[in-house]
C-alpha cells in the first residue's frame, strides 16, 4: 500500500493524535487526519466538557451531550453510520435534536436516518434550521425532512437543554444565500461548514462557494466572534490562526491574479478566427489562473491540496478581480 504523504502544518502548529477524553489544546491539529479518514469509521475529538468534533470521510461535524440527550450539527450525508458510532463511544444518550446550518445535502443529507431513529424510540426529533434554510428547501423542492422549528433570520438563537446556541446569518453570503454560523455560547466553539477547511489551502473554488466577492467578508464575521475552536464541515478542527491563515490566502491570491492580469490582457486572447467571442474570455482567465497558481506555488504549495483547488481558486478569484472594482 502507497504511504499517505504527510505535509506541514499551515499555521505552525503541533499536531496531536485524536482523544476523546483528552481536551484539544487550542491551536492544536489532529495529525495523519487524511490517513486516519480514509482508514478509520471516524475520527473524533473533544472540545469541551460536552462538545465533541467527529469527522467521517472527509466530512465533519460536532455534537453535545446534554443531561438528558444528544445535540447534533449537520446530519452529514453518507455519514450516518460512523457519527452514530462516535456519539455512542461516549455516551448512551439519545439523539433528540440535529441543526441544518445551510441547505446543501451533502451537510444535511442524512437526516431521515435520524428521523427513523428517533422515530424507532418512539421519539420525535427535533430539527432546528434558520429560516433562509427553510425557505431553501422550500424553494428547491428538496425531499430532506423539513424543520420542525426555525430561528429568525439573520440573527437568531435556540436553546437546548442549559445550552444557548446563537446563529449568525451572512447577510451577503458567499457560500450560500442561507450560509450561517452557529455558535455554541457557553462552550466557545463555533460550527460554520463550507467556511474554509482548517489546516490547509482552500477547497475547490474556495470550499463550493457560489460567489467569491463576500467570502473574505464572512471570516471577518465569524472572526469578530466569541469562539475558541471552530468546526469547518472539512479539514481540521481550526483555530483563530486558521482563519488568519485563510485571509492571508485571500490577500495573496488577489495580488497574485491582479498581478496576472496585467501579463494577459484581453487583447492577447481576441482571435476572429474562433468564429465566436464566447472562447476568448474563457482563455483569458484560465492563463491568469495559470500564473497566479506558479505566484503561489512558492509559500503554499507544500499544504495539503494546493495543486488539486489552487487552479479553480484562481479562476474564481479571477472572474472576481474582472468583474468588481
Amino acid at each position: 500500500m502507497t504511504e499517505t504523504p504527510t505535509f506541514p502544518s499551515t499555521i505552525g502548529g503541533e499536531f496531536v493524535a485524536p482523544s476523546k477524553d483528552l481536551i484539544l489544546p487550542v491551536g492544536a491539529h489532529i495529525d495523519q487526519l487524511f490517513r486516519r479518514t480514509m482508514t478509520e469509521p471516524f475520527v473524533l475529538q473533544r472540545l469541551s466538557d460536552r462538545s465533541y468534533w467527529v469527522e467521517v470521510g472527509v466530512f465533519a461535524t460536532l455534537f453535545y451531550v446534554g443531561e438528558d440527550s444528544v445535540l447534533l450539527m449537520d446530519p452529514i450525508e453518507h455519514c450516518y453510520d460512523g457519527v452514530v458510532a462516535a456519539i455512542e463511544s461516549v455516551t448512551p444518550k439519545p439523539i433528540s435534536t440535529i441543526v441544518y446550518t445551510h441547505f446543501h445535502a451533502d451537510h444535511i443529507g442524512d437526516a431521515d436516518r435520524y428521523v427513523e431513529l428517533a422515530r424507532q424510540d418512539r421519539r420525535a426529533l427535533r430539527i432546528v434550521a434558520s429560516e433562509m434554510t427553510a425557505r431553501k428547501l422550500e424553494a428547491v423542492n428538496s425531499v430532506l425532512p423539513r424543520p420542525t422549528e426555525t430561528v429568525a433570520w439573520p440573527k437568531g438563537s435556540f436553546t437546548f437543554e442549559d445550552l444557548r446556541v446563537q446563529m449568525h446569518g451572512f447577510e451577503w453570503a458567499a457560500h450560500t444565500d442561507d450560509h450561517s454560523a452557529w455558535l455554541l455560547a457557553t462552550e466557545n466553539i463555533v460550527h460554520c461548514p463550507d467556511l474554509m477547511g482548517p489546516d490547509q489551502p482552500p477547497f475547490w473554488r474556495f470550499t463550493a462557494n457560489e460567489r467569491f466577492l463576500f467570502a473574505e467578508r464572512n471570516l471577518n464575521e465569524v472572526q469578530e466572534m466569541e469562539w475558541d475552536f471552530l468546526s469547518a464541515g472539512h479539514g481540521n478542527v481550526g483555530s483563530r490562526a486558521d482563519v488568519q491563515f485563510e485571509l492571508g490566502y485571500y490577500t495573496d491570491i488577489r495580488d497574485a491574479v491582479t498581478q496576472a492580469f496585467k501579463a494577459h490582457p484581453i487583447t492577447d486572447f481576441i482571435d476572429p478566427s474562433q468564429g465566436a467571442h464566447s472562447a476568448w474570455f474563457p482563455s483569458q482567465l484560465a492563463a491568469v489562473a495559470k500564473d497566479a497558481v506558479d505566484l503561489l506555488r512558492p509559500k503554499y504549495g507544500q499544504y495539503y491540496g494546493f495543486e488539486a483547488s489552487a487552479p479553480s481558486n484562481a479562476e474564481l478569484a479571477a472572474f472576481t478581480v474582472f468583474a468588481f472594482r
